[in-house]
């Protein structure tokens, strides 16, 4: 398992490198784009609980207008860390004495910003909140207390946090080393003033089993070992929170918690370990969200780790796991590879990807590092089909019990999530591979056509993109695709024909250039 993964954000407002932030715009559209933004926030990781990545209601940016002539970057914010969770977005907010569109930034340095996105020329910093205090030993944790460079030099905030847009609460995890003793804390801001509304909790579970680490047949959650990675989830009234680890340093367990999202208290049932009874495993995702579906259940993949869910154990690892949340949190089916053994034995976790619910249809796509495309049934998944010699048979793609399988290699190695857009001239699904063209995929009848229907000129090193969607719904010549690329590149492409680049930023570097990111 690893760590690393680029930073995602709303590009057409605002995007993120390094401990740098940038507003991006139209140049034209100023004195409109504070109306036009009723029906844009972005309040979740990929824009919605599904993770679909697409924003349908850009009533502005067109494949017309973003270009290097008419846009372009228009203000830059400095912040005091490197910025792993994706920017959420909030229109028209009463803050400050005045009413201001809002974009909510998270840092590995433990603060969160309130930055106004329509600023041009002096940023204005609407609030900023830190959980540190380093003149009383509070401080990040650093890369050297993890024993792990996948995050250097410092961890603080790393998974996306979620926004309570009827409460006006923002929920975020924050780590922190307090004289040499580590905690993970939620915290529960008002997206006004930056104020815990209640008191933060901290993070703290144990399970019985006899997984790796336990203590008299008890599997406790430790604060240093597991890594917040994935994106926070509210669902109905719940806040759920998930965890992997440090550069697979053991002991650590997938672990999924639910937390009342008035109280912050942890809800009775609601603690979920994916090897209780083993080892590793992780919800990571490369920072995907944790995904759910209008009946409540949770969905999202595992990283290597001990399987045996087959055979009556309790194990999960390189599987896709949904779970019930009625009546606390249980496995209510799974889909496990075939080849299972083989992913983990190769560090090929399928887990490296985010999970992909496809909205008014009852599937899920889930990618991992072997770059096999898996089409799934949300009412039956699948389960587990074993074949003898799984590891001499890894080009086979008709013994998973799924709807659609494509081969391994079909694209990159997958570090990120992949996209879904219903657009004008089909439905599509966007994927970015490592070492490989980001490609669209057309589905049709609930399939993928296997041969992409576009894909981009260029292909992208590690960890390549995480693309995103911004249209006007359905509407021609609105669809845009946008990326960041691992040698700090912003694209923008026509979302029916990625061979069509609209926009790069180094097409008017000395405006738009951006430096290193994370």
């Amino acid at each position: 398992m690893r760590s690393i993964i680029t930073a995602t954000s709303r590009i057409a407002l605002l995007l993120v490198l390094a401990s740098t932030i940038f507003a991006l715009m139209y140049h034209d559209t100023l004195t409109v784009a504070h109306a036009a933004l009723n029906n844009t926030a972005i309040l979740t990781y990929k824009n919605d609980s599904l993770r679909s990545g697409q924003n349908r209601n850009e009533t502005i940016l067109n494949t017309g207008n973003v270009n290097a002539s008419t846009f372009g970057k228009r203000i830059s914010y400095p912040v005091d860390g490197y910025v792993y969770a994706q920017p959420l977005f909030m229109p028209n907010l009463s803050i400050k004495g005045g009413t201001h569109n809002v974009v909510f930034v998270a840092t590995q340095h433990d603060s969160v910003y309130a930055l106004d996105s329509d600023r041009k020329g002096t940023p204005l910093t609407l609030w900023h909140t830190s959980f540190i205090d380093p003149a009383h030993g509070i401080t990040t944790i650093s890369s050297s207390d993890a024993n792990c460079a996948d995050i250097v030099p410092e961890m603080g905030i790393t998974g996306t946090p979620v926004i309570d847009a009827n409460s006006g609460t923002l929920y975020v995890v924050a780590a922190t080393k307090e004289n040499g003793a580590f905690f993970q804390r939620l915290h529960a801001l008002d997206i006004t003033t930056g104020l815990d509304k209640v008191t933060p909790t901290i993070i703290k579970a144990s399970i019985a089993g006899s997984g790796d680490g336990n203590i008299n047949g008890i599997v406790h959650f430790d604060a240093l070992k597991e890594n917040q990675r994935s994106g926070l989830l509210l669902l109905n009234g719940t806040v759920y929170i998930a965890w992997g680890s440090h550069c697979d340093n053991d002991p650590y367990h997938g672990w999924l918690i639910g937390y009342n999202a008035s109280t912050l208290q942890k809800i009775t049932g609601d603690v979920y370990n994916v090897t209780r009874n083993g080892s590793r495993a992780g919800i990571w995702m490369s920072g995907g969200g944790l995904a759910s579906d209008t009946q409540g259940n949770i969905y999202f993949s595992t990283g290597n780790g001990t399987f045996d869910l087959a055979s009556g154990g309790k194990n999960a690892g390189d599987t896709v796991v949904k779970l019930s949340t009625q009546s606390g949190l249980r496995v209510a089916d799974y889909f496990t590879p075939f080849n299972q053994s083989c992913l983990e034995q190769a560090d090929a976790d399928l887990g490296s990807g985010g999970t992909l619910l496809l909205p008014a249809q009852n599937e899920l796509i889930a990618i991992g590092k072997e770059g096999r495309i898996y089409v799934v049934n949300r009412l039956n998944l699948g389960k587990y089909t074993s074949i003898q010699n799984p590891c001499s048979n890894l080009s086979r793609t008709d013994v998973d019990k799924v709807l659609q399988e494509l081969a391994p290699g079909t694209v990159g190695g997958m570090w990120s999530s992949p996209a879904y857009w219903n657009g004008s001239s089909g439905k599509f699904v966007y994927t970015a591979g490592t070492d490989d063209n980001l490609k669209a995929f057309q589905l049709n009848n609930g399939l993928l056509n296997p041969n992409p229907t576009s894909r981009t000129p260029e292909q992208f090193g590690f960890p390549a993109g995480n693309p995103i969607i911004s249209s006007n719904g359905s509407t021609a010549n609105t669809g845009i695709l946008w990326t960041i690329d691992p040698t700090n590149v912003l694209r923008a492409y026509n979302a029916t024909n990625l061979g069509n680049e609209i926009y790069n930023s180094n097409q008017n570097q000395g405006r738009d250039g951006l430096p290193s990111y994370v």
